[in-house]
């Protein structure tokens, strides 16, 4: 056998269902929709979890524990990668970084990340560093500093 000689077995495919053809099929002039009302409309029904203007479970069930998304520190980030280009010796602080627009904006912090290779001697003032990012910049000869 052959792959072109592979058919389906009989009654396991079905023919697509084509709305709005004549009324001989059963599926013309509604086209399966019924008379009026939101479901016949283009775009019509309810979002997700609508319970016809009642309360919806969702909002019923009491809020449970916390979250601290709302609080949580949200850091304008840099990759070492992105400080090699820099003159050795440089102060790296965040001011330094949005002048040369290395980082967009401050956020709450700036966060030094360890992607990339460094071989600049660079003392580094940040308010957070990763654990590979402070090993590469020491190890460049460089100073890390948590502001």
């Amino acid at each position: 056998m052959q792959l072109h000689e592979l058919k389906a077995q009989p009654g396991s495919r079905h023919s697509k269902k084509r709305v709005g053809r004549g009324s001989s099929s059963g599926m013309g002039k509604t086209s399966t929709r019924g008379h009026k009302g939101q479901w016949a409309r283009s775009g019509g029904g309810v979002r997700i979890g609508f319970e016809g203007g009642q309360t919806p479970l969702f909002r019923r069930l009491p809020k449970r524990g916390f979250n601290n998304k709302r609080f949580a520190k949200v850091y304008a980030t840099v990759n070492v990668a992105a400080l090699a280009d820099l003159e050795p010796g440089t102060v790296v602080t965040p001011e330094l970084l949005l002048e040369k627009r290395i980082i967009r904006e401050p956020l709450d912090g700036l966060k030094v990340l360890g992607t990339g290779e460094l071989q600049v001697k660079l003392t580094v003032k940040a308010h957070a560093f990763s654990t590979a990012a402070a090993a590469k910049i020491e190890a460049a000869g460089g100073t890390v500093e948590v502001i």
